[in-house]
């Protein structure tokens, strides 16, 4: 990490106690997620911090802000931990749990949702009816009925 890389993630940070938040007042992404330039691109803030303070996020792990304030970029607010576990302790996640039925109106029910390798919820009644509209319009096409 060069010393112009430190200086700006500094800057960008106010330094409270291992409890508080060190809110990021820089670059931010519609998320609010704290943005700064490292290694020749865009990274995000508090994963800079984080590997500067406590070492590389392990393979096929993402960061968690246990505080929930995606624009702190306290490295011991900060645990790796699987993409489905991150997206179940974040609210997006505890709203999408809560849903009972898919967008087009068909129960989550055992036999009819399919859990993704991210922990998300898919109804298998429209995954059905999307691939037989595919079908439909490939056998469409074959036939020169539509281009």
């Amino acid at each position: 990490m060069t010393a112009t890389t430190l200086e700006r993630l500094r800057r960008g940070f106010v330094q409270g106690g291992d409890d508080e938040c060190w809110l990021w007042h820089r670059a931010k992404d519609p998320f609010g997620y704290g943005r700064i330039w490292h290694d020749g691109g865009m990274r995000l803030a508090h994963r800079v911090m984080f590997e500067l303070h406590r070492g590389p996020v392990p393979e096929g792990l993402v960061l968690d802000h246990l505080c929930r304030v995606t624009s702190c970029v306290n490295p011991a607010h900060l645990e790796p931990v699987a993409h489905a576990v991150n997206v179940r302790r974040g609210n997006s996640g505890r709203a999408q749990a809560a849903r009972t039925h898919c967008p087009r109106g068909h129960e989550y029910t055992e036999d009819n949702t399919h859990i993704g390798k991210s922990g998300s919820r898919f109804c298998r009644t429209c995954d059905k009816s999307r691939s037989q509209d595919k079908n439909r319009i490939r056998n469409l096409r074959r036939r020169g009925v539509i281009k």
